[in-house]
């Protein structure tokens, strides 16, 4: 006959509720694990770290952007550009639904799932000539419409867009991939086409010129300077979709 002892029950108790913890994880907002290895900082403290030119990305949790950020295979999906760190609070241009703009940090970062950013700066130091020059050129291109239809050749402008064209204007230097929709999503084979095909009414412009955030980041062109978590944790974020830890209970990581 089977002793049902408080030992016996324990050991089955744990192994459940690993599995509910993994259970939980595995179905992270995104499909993926968070990656717990990456760095976490304050927006006061990225602030710090910040230069006039940087590029800033980030990940907003709006459908379309979800969708450009499954098709290019990258966590990001939305880029803005450093224009000033005079203050304490940096200011970060960018291309934006309805109209392109300026927008402090802390409100720029506060709009990324998580608070997942990342920040890369050109591996060529820019000089203050050009810092001034890469200010005029965002101001030059504020109050222009979003282009949702994300063509590089269009009168309007999208985030990776901006970010690309600000840069090689001012520096000469070519940051992102620009390419056509049938080689992007040649990359990506497994992409859902069902989403593009009802965003272009029922024809996607596989000829159509682009840039994406995802090529920006990928870019050689660019050295990390931050990538992680700013304003929220992740021990945070996982507090919500894990079961309540039992009070001896630690990570062993």
């Amino acid at each position: 006959m089977l002793c049902l002892t408080r030992r016996n029950l324990l050991i089955p108790g744990i192994f459940l509720f690993i599995l509910l913890g993994l259970f939980a994880l595995l179905h992270w907002p995104g499909g993926k694990l968070p990656t717990l290895s990456l760095a976490q900082t304050s927006a006061s403290e990225l602030s710090s770290k910040l230069q006039v030119g940087d590029v800033v990305f980030i990940r907003i949790t709006a459908l379309p952007f979800r969708k450009v950020a499954s098709a290019t295979n990258s966590w990001t999906n939305h880029v803005g550009i450093v224009t000033d760190v005079s203050g304490p609070d940096p200011l970060i241009g960018e291309s934006t639904f309805p109209f392109s703009r300026t927008t402090t940090l802390s409100k720029f970062v506060a709009r990324s799932e998580s608070g997942r950013v990342a920040v890369a700066r050109l591996k060529k130091p820019l000089s203050t000539q050009q810092q001034d020059v890469i200010r005029a050129a965002v101001e030059k291109r504020s109050g222009i419409h979003y282009d949702t239809g994300f063509d590089l050749h269009s009168s309007g402008q999208f985030c990776s867009r901006f970010v690309h064209e600000v840069l090689n204007e001012t520096t000469g230097i070519q940051v992102g991939t620009v390419e056509n929709f049938k080689t992007l999503l040649a990359h990506n084979p497994d992409t859902d086409q069902s989403f593009w095909k009802i965003w272009y009414f029922g024809s996607i412009p596989w000829q159509r010129e682009t840039v994406t955030p995802a090529s920006l980041l990928e870019s050689q062109e660019l050295q990390p300077v931050f990538d992680g978590y700013a304003g929220k944790t992740v021990m945070n974020e996982m507090a919500k979709s894990v079961p309540p830890y039992p009070g001896n209970f630690s990570w062993l990581i």
